[in-house]
């Protein structure tokens, strides 16, 4: 008995699918509309009854565009009443749904020209700029009340720096920074707790930064991390009092080798990897001298000073208040450089923004977008060793 081979021609059935996915939902929306109609007018249609509220003036057609694709509705016209439907909003072309998903896309990184080009090419229709720019008020308006967001717990942990973007200022393009912020929480769970405009990274900027974290509940602070900026290091002196400012080790790796020459390079990082590997911070101290010796012995007097000058701020973390286990994530500021990345890979899009609001706003946004798939649901340290309690500082 011959055996029959039966052959799917895969992209026609699903053409076909489609569209009757399509005609079932025109169909579905169109009866709802009717039905709303019949509701208005205390009649359904071609009823005769007196105590209708109004009478049936025909139909006209409206473009919908919906997850199903492109649809052309039939909405009813009435006498003596005004027609409107809580199944489709006056005005509205497009499900929300949808608006949504381009909205997310543009957050995502997808600039403004290629939505529009992918919305054609998947609905049959352009997405408006003024429809984005509705749409994106009311997300930003969003983003604002997470940004200004009250801060439960403390946070023994901080970690801050800017992100450098362009910005039109004045009919020239300049750079300014947006100041960031994460805390580990006593959970051990870690959290961007504060995002904000800074213009530059001065000790004003910095300063309002701070305060304004603080207004809204930052406190339990014991250590901030950050890069080499005398803004930063005097005021969170000043305003975090119980708190002690860890350098970001990486960076001062960094501008230390930009002080040796190439001949020294590969004997000095290893140097300097060794002063960062030893247990007890009296000993990095003293690893330290040795190697500011051996650089001035060799002639290395800029990276001599450099490290004698930096070293102290260095190795805060090999301080006895904090754990031996913490060490690897508290010295560096590795965990926002990472995060500046996925910024940056999202504000090259752009270019250079119209100004500073809006540069704000889609920095935030692309921070909330990166943060919010299992970044901040995993535990980033074991907070029980810190301590019993945490001071209410600051």
């Amino acid at each position: 008995m011959p055996k029959h081979i039966l052959q799917v021609d895969q992209p026609l059935f699903e053409t076909q699918l489609d569209r009757m996915v399509s005609e079932k939902v025109n169909e579905i929306l169109n009866r709802m509309l009717d039905a709303e109609a019949d509701e208005i007018t205390g009649a359904a249609r071609y009823e005769r009854s007196g105590g209708r509220n109004a009478y049936r003036a025909g139909h006209y057609e409206r473009d919908l565009t919906v997850k199903a694709g492109k649809l052309s509705v039939r909405v009813p016209k009435l006498k003596g009443a005004l027609f409107e439907s809580a199944v489709i909003e006056r005005y509205r072309r497009r499900e929300e749904s949808v608006e949504e998903a381009l909205i997310d896309m543009y957050l995502a990184g997808v600039s403004a020209r290629r939505i529009d080009d992918i919305s054609q090419a998947l609905w049959g229709s352009r997405m408006p700029s003024q429809t984005l720019s509705d749409q994106l008020k009311r997300v930003y308006a969003d983003i604002d009340r997470w940004r200004t967001r009250p801060l439960q717990q403390p946070y023994p942990y901080v970690f801050m720096d800017g992100v450098w973007h362009k910005r039109s200022w004045g009919g020239a393009v300049e750079k300014v920074s947006v100041l960031v912020a994460i805390g580990v929480r006593v959970d051990g769970h870690r959290e961007v707790i504060g995002v904000a405009e800074g213009v530059k990274e001065d000790a004003t900027s910095w300063r309002n930064f701070i305060t304004s974290l603080i207004a809204r509940g930052l406190r339990g602070v014991r250590m901030v991390t950050g890069d080499r900026c005398a803004g930063l290091v005097n005021t969170v002196g000043e305003l975090l009092p119980q708190a002690r400012y860890q350098r970001c080790m990486v960076h001062f790796m960094r501008n230390v080798l930009s002080k040796v020459s190439p001949r020294h390079a590969r004997w000095a990082a290893d140097a300097l990897k060794a002063i960062f590997a030893m247990e007890s911070r009296g000993s990095a101290l003293a690893k330290a001298e040795q190697v500011v010796t051996e650089m001035e012995s060799r002639k290395l007097r800029e990276a001599a000073k450099c490290l004698r000058e930096g070293i102290g701020e260095t190795t805060t973390y090999l301080l006895d208040n904090y754990p031996v286990e913490h060490r690897r994530r508290i010295r560096t500021n590795n965990m926002i450089e990472r995060l500046n990345r996925e910024i940056r890979r999202r504000t090259r899009v752009v270019g250079a923004f119209p100004d500073g609001r809006s540069a704000l706003m889609l920095i935030t946004a692309r921070i909330r977008y990166v943060t919010s798939n299992g970044w901040s649901t995993r535990r980033y340290l074991d907070m029980s060793r810190l301590g019993d309690t945490i001071q209410e500082a600051n």
